[in-house]
């Protein structure tokens, strides 16, 4: 009886490590960066077929926000599980998912040319992610995401480089319009903000979201999908709803939600299935 027993648990163990998707994720690996002068770290995720196919796979990049770093969407997002439960249903395809650290640079170029992050993003990061991994090297598989922060860097890659992506979604953007933007500069963000976009209002209107989507050319309008999501209590959900409003009058087309919640963790593991589906279907499309 004991040894039916262990058998039995033997081929239940199996039975559900068969039906249970293996991916991998590596986190705080790294590249050097030429532009940067420094490491720059990543954590990847790599769907259950990797090791055994040899295809090439459709990325997501996903930007973290303010104060965060390469590990907090694996750590505090739960995006392993998450992506896995999307893949195995179906909900989404697999696909390799890019963690980069940013640290506190916004994303942008810093005003100075001392940290160019941008430019180290798309001439070494995407580069290096392709050469390394069996990532397919178009735009119709190359999709862009983020929370707070990193939806900021988001939504600005893809009016900065509209030829890279073939779908984008911020998640609580952290979208400024001139007025918010002069008071962080003034008082609560005013080492970081000064640092980054300097003395003046140029720098920072070369990457202010909402001055980018007013002052785009109505003839040539971004081909990029967007799905934009919102808490109902977030500090940041103005911003968010004037670029909706600019995206309509524009006749961008987009998704945008705003459910219950605030900026929280909370909040971005229930909007994360939906930014795979989204996604997903960008890819099944192109």
């Amino acid at each position: 009886m004991k040894n039916k027993f262990h058998l039995y648990f033997i081929l239940c163990f199996l039975f559900n490590m068969a039906g249970y998707s293996q991916s991998t994720v590596f986190e705080s690996l790294s590249f050097e960066s030429n532009k940067l002068g420094r490491k720059v770290s990543y954590s990847i995720y790599l769907p259950s077929d990797y090791s055994t196919s040899k295809r090439n796979y459709p990325v997501l990049y996903l930007l973290h926000g303010y104060t965060d770093n390469e590990t907090n969407w694996i750590q505090m997002g739960q995006m392993k599980t998450i992506a896995d439960r999307a893949i195995a249903n179906e909900e989404a395809v697999p696909m390799i998912i890019v963690m980069p650290d940013a640290w506190d640079t916004w994303y942008i170029n810093q005003y100075d040319g001392k940290a160019p992050y941008e430019d180290m993003f798309f001439e070494e990061l995407i580069p290096y992610m392709e050469k390394t991994y069996r990532i397919r090297s178009n735009k119709e598989s190359r999709a862009i995401a983020g929370l707070s922060m990193g939806g900021y860097g988001s939504f600005l890659y893809s009016l900065h480089h509209p030829d890279m992506f073939c779908a984008c979604a911020p998640l609580s953007a952290a979208v400024f319009d001139d007025t918010v933007m002069e008071a962080r500069k003034n008082k609560s963000h005013k080492d970081l903000f000064n640092r980054l976009f300097g003395p003046g209002d140029e720098h920072w209107q070369q990457n202010n979201v909402l001055k980018i989507l007013s002052d785009w050319n109505q003839n040539d309008l971004p081909k990029i999908r967007y799905y934009i999501d919102c808490g109902d209590d977030d500090g940041l959900l103005d911003g968010n709803m004037q670029v909706h409003q600019i995206m309509r009058q524009k006749g961008i087309k987009h998704e945008f939600r705003v459910r219950d919640g605030g900026h929280s963790w909370t909040y971005w593991r229930t909007a994360l299935p939906e930014v795979l589906r989204f996604v997903s279907q960008t890819f099944c499309r192109s």
